[in-house]
């Protein structure tokens, strides 16, 4: 199935040329676009007039519409014939609408179904754009794996191309795949217009790529635990529950090269009795992982399910609502988490952590995926850190709150907090407070407990016994750095 073929999209692209968040900028002003990512499009509707920039604006930015005579100049080298043959255009009279929507992504622009200004009355064959998902995978993917370059990258599950046509510019051989035939459509197009080449495979989740392996994989797939709201082949995966994400863990190892690293976005059931970490670390096979598993939010059945009847648009449906709220309270959910999950191929025993972090992070999100597998590829058990330096990582502060007694003020918490990064908060007591109060890289870890227990009355084996797992845990989340 092709949009347009090769030579028409590569016109589109020509036409396309001078259409960018820069060019709106520049000529409307950041104020008028600011406003309008706000939904407020008055400054740009006052000053877009027929030309090609106003034209293109009118249609893809604000969804209103434009004189078919001024299209047509707009679109050369395209036909007008050929743009609403092809549904880019719908014409109406005299005049033109937006047939499928356009978005910014650096200097590319990407069509998909996503029509500005509308939400909801899709159609089953929707193909996404650019939403808040793809836009947290963009930030999360990693520049290189074990510090070494990345050569090959494969999409899974790609839609209108959001995350292939990402790889692409950065130089990567792309892979990717999708089930809906449309999808790729939109994929190959995105390609052509924006001069990058991938290889596009059609087939479900991993059937397409078996028996190959990939330096990067990253996946925004059909993740919507959807029974019994399916169908809806942008979200809804046709797997039981939460299996979309328990497959991609499965198989993970098997996608990567050594040293590779997979991404992928998700949810999972929070069911009753049972943490939700367990769950997740159950997905994965016994060797050769290393997973970072991260919830960003959870929400309960009732807000879920009316979150995505609103976004496919049938909240108008009550029985749909109730047959889905009856099978999350069959199957004792409580809720659902919404997160990403990071995993690195390694020699050795499976290692998953999940974490909670509903907080605000320092971006790029790449940034705290990279320290955060760095991190562990240091070595961090008793022996190897009783030898090591350390020393307190920039923008960490030691924070407290008193309480006033008889005798003057009493500090009855103090923590350890972070101004960058991953911003983790870190309650300490006083040991670990005086420990970490020589924190500079210069003394090895064992003399420094030495001294402590010389202070303290304390045995050194023994007190180290008591700070290992505390200290451990400052390094894997970077409030001490190996010196």
């Amino acid at each position: 199935m092709r949009l347009l073929e090769t030579e028409a999209a590569a016109r589109l692209g020509e036409a396309r040329e001078g259409f960018s968040r820069a060019a709106l900028s520049a000529v409307y002003g950041p104020e008028a676009v600011a406003a309008a990512d706000r939904g407020d499009y008055r400054a740009l509707l006052a000053q877009c007039g027929d030309d090609r920039l106003g034209v293109w604006t009118r249609l893809f930015v604000i969804g209103a519409p434009v004189p078919a005579e001024a299209a047509a100049a707009a679109f050369a080298p395209l036909g007008l014939d050929e743009a609403v043959g092809c549904g880019l255009l719908a014409a109406d009279r005299d005049a033109v609408t937006a047939g499928w929507g356009a978005q910014f992504d650096g200097d590319r622009l990407l069509f998909s179904d996503q029509l500005p200004n509308t939400t909801g009355g899709r159609t089953r064959e929707h193909v996404l754009g650019i939403g808040g998902a793809s836009k947290l995978l963009l930030d999360l993917a990693v520049r290189d794996t074990a510090g070494n370059a990345l050569g090959n990258a494969l999409d899974l599950g790609t839609g209108s191309g959001v995350q292939a046509l990402a790889l692409a510019a950065r130089g990567l051989s792309v892979t990717a795949t999708d089930l809906s035939g449309r999808a790729l459509a939109f994929a190959a197009l995105n390609a052509a217009v924006n001069g990058l080449d991938l290889e596009l495979l059609q087939g479900d989740l991993l059937e397409p790529v078996a028996g190959r392996r990939f330096d990067l994989v990253v996946a925004n797939p059909p993740f919507v635990v959807a029974t019994p709201g399916g169908g809806w082949t942008y979200r809804d995966g046709g797997r039981a529950a939460d299996g979309v994400a328990a497959e991609l863990a499965a198989a993970s190892t098997g996608l990567l090269r050594p040293g590779g690293t997979m991404q992928f976005l998700a949810n999972w059931l929070h069911v009753r009795g049972r943490d939700w970490s367990e769950r997740v670390a159950g997905w994965f096979p016994e060797e050769g992982a290393r997973v970072w598993a991260v919830e960003r939010e959870v929400l309960d059945p009732l807000d879920y399910v009316r979150t995505w009847q609103r976004d496919s648009g049938e909240s108008h449906d009550a029985d749909q609502a109730a047959d889905w709220l009856d099978w999350f309270e069959a199957n004792e959910v409580d809720g659902v988490g919404f997160g990403f999950v990071g995993v690195r191929r390694i020699d050795g025993p499976t290692e998953v952590v999940c974490e909670e972090a509903r907080h605000a992070v320092e971006t790029p999100w790449s940034d705290r995926v990279e320290d955060w597998f760095a991190t562990r590829e240091r070595p961090v058990e008793p022996e190897a850190l009783w030898e090591s330096r350390l020393r307190v990582a920039d923008g960490v502060a030691l924070q407290q709150t008193a309480v006033l007694g008889g005798e003057g003020w009493d500090v009855d918490r103090q923590w350890l907090q972070q101004s960058h990064g991953m911003r983790y908060a870190e309650a300490v007591d006083p040991v670990v407070m005086a420990f970490m109060g020589a924190c500079d890289g210069r003394a090895e870890v064992r003399l420094q407990v030495q001294l402590l227990a010389e202070t303290y009355g304390a045995e050194p084996a023994m007190l180290y016994a008591q700070l290992y797992p505390v200290l451990r845990r400052l390094v894997e989340r970077g409030f001490l750095r190996l010196a």
